[in-house]
This record gives structure tokens, sequence and C-alpha cells, in this order.
């Protein structure tokens, strides 16, 4: 149970602009454990991201309630998207945050965190704002130090080339259709995304005949790294590649030395959450996107 009480002046705000500063100040709330890290593997994951290419993400920014000068309290945010809320250790803290979020951010669009911390920053945001809140999606959030053996399909796996880029946006611009967020659907941006992760290696295909499935990851946590987005069009499902080529991204990830591998997975998607768990996820937390509708900013 967090502690419960008023906000009051004990709280004190840090903005950030630089996310390597804000992973230093954070990093005790953020990643104190492997446990710890992996709830967090979003936030941590993103800064990462934005400290190592900023040019994907040059308006990031951050918040940081501290507690007689520890970390009590975080979020990020990188425009045009959902601030990405930490989980709180202290009930004031996380009503300070969410309030400076209120004056720096009107057009805040939503937030995602783990439940229920979310879910109560939520509702600070419609009290100081007077805007509604919808949660158009739930996640589950998985961690894996270990994967199982899962039948293979037809076809093998393969690194993706800067010969697939006009193949990766394509799918990646089909995926923002099925699965809105805000700024997701931007070929630009995708663009960018699609080529940091070509540098790196972190595109990769099941080939059948020709790519019938993708699977990507993103920059790594301080022990794991986030895999996402996996997608397989439509009519290439139930055969499964999605889950051979996941399966065999998070073991070259591990051989690789990162301690774990994360992903998120749609709550409303039986199907998709049972796939990763018979690879070997195990479920850590649940998350909410919850948008803001009707707000004043």
């Amino acid at each position: 149970m967090l502690p419960t009480g008023r906000y009051h002046a004990r709280v004190e705000i840090r903005r950030l602009h630089e996310p390597r500063g804000f992973l230093e100040l954070a990093r005790p709330l953020l990643a104190p454990d492997r446990e710890t890290e992996a709830r967090h593997n979003l936030i941590l994951g993103v800064a990462g991201t934005a400290a190592e290419r900023p040019e994907l993400h040059p308006a990031f920014r951050a918040w940081v309630a501290l507690e007689h000068g520890e970390p009590v309290a975080a979020a990020s945010r990188t425009p045009p998207f959902a601030a990405i809320l930490a989980e709180p250790r202290s009930t004031p803290a996380l009503l300070a945050l969410v309030d400076a979020l209120a004056e720096d951010e009107p057009d805040l669009p939503g937030l995602v965190g783990n439940e229920p911390h979310v879910h109560r920053a939520a509702e600070r945001w419609s009290e100081r704002t007077g805007a509604g809140a919808s949660v158009p999606q739930r996640h589950g959030v998985y961690a894996l130090t270990e994967v199982r053996e899962v039948p293979r399909p037809a076809g093998a796996p393969r690194p993706a080339t800067p010969a697939d880029r006009d193949l990766l946006l394509g799918w990646l611009l089909d995926f923002a259709e099925e699965v809105p967020v805000p700024g997701s659907g931007d070929p630009g941006f995708l663009e960018r995304i699609i080529d940091a992760r070509l540098d790196h290696g972190w595109w990769w295909l099941w080939e059948d005949g020709g790519p019938v499935s993708l699977a990507s990851c993103s920059a790594p946590t301080p022990t794991g790294i986030r895999i996402g987005p996996v997608y397989t069009p439509p009519e290439r499902r139930g055969r499964g590649y999605a889950t051979a080529l996941v399966a065999e991204l998070s073991r070259r990830l591990l051989a690789e030395g990162h301690r774990a591998c994360y992903l998120y997975a749609d709550l409303a998607n039986p199907t998709s959450n049972a796939i990763y768990e018979r690879i070997g996820y195990r479920r850590v937390a649940h998350s909410a996107e919850i948008s803001f509708v009707g707000r004043s900013g």
C-alpha cells in the first residue's frame, strides 16, 4: 500500500530535458532490482533510446518527484505520445507529479503506466483539468529469462536489411491502423525508427517463400531489452510465424548477454498472451493506456 496523505511542500519536482540525467536521477526508483526494472522496462527503454539517438526524440522531457532527496515518483514524455508513468512510492509525490504535468503539458493526450497507479494519476488529472478519461487498451507486461521450445513452422528467421525498408514501413503503417496510438502512424517518424533499428540489426523477419512476419527490439534497459512491435499480416496469421520469430529473437538477445527480454501484450487478445507464455514469458504487471478527452488545455 502507498502511504496516504495530502500533497504538501516536502515533495520537490525536478524537470529534466536530458534523458541521461533523468535515468541517473530516477534509477533508484526505476531499477533498484531486476523485478522492478522489468515493470519499468518501457520508461527505461524509451529514455535509453532518447539518450542514444536524440534525433528520434528531440523533445524528450521528464519529471521526477523527490522526498528527502530520494526519487519516489517519475514520468517522461516524447511528444506526440502520451506520458509514461513510473510506479510511485508515495501518493503525495504522485499527486505532485500529476500537478506538474498539468501545468507543463496542458494538451497531454494521455498516460501509460502500471495499474493501479495510472488510474489514480488519471483521477488527479481529471480533478485538475476537468478532462474525462477512457481506457482504450490494457496490456500485460511480460519478462523472460529462459526460452522454451516451441513448434517451428515452415521457413526460417533472418535479419532485415535496408532492402526491406519499404516492406517494414508498409507493415508498420498497417499495424498502426490496427492499434492506433497518437503519432504511431507518422511515416516520417516510422522511417527514422526503421533506420535506427536497422543500424543495430534490431529488425527480424520470418521468411517462408517471402517475408511473413516481423519482430523488433528497442534500446536496452540496465540488464534487459524490450521486444516490439510484433506483426504478422492478417492473411499469414495462425501459422506460428510470430511465435517462432519472437522465440528466436528472444533466444538471440539472451545469448548476446541481456539478462531478460520484455514485451507488452494486449489483454483483449488472449491468444497472443497465451503464445508469449508458452515461449516462457511471465506476466509481471498490468499496464493501462489512458486517453484524456475533453481536456481543458
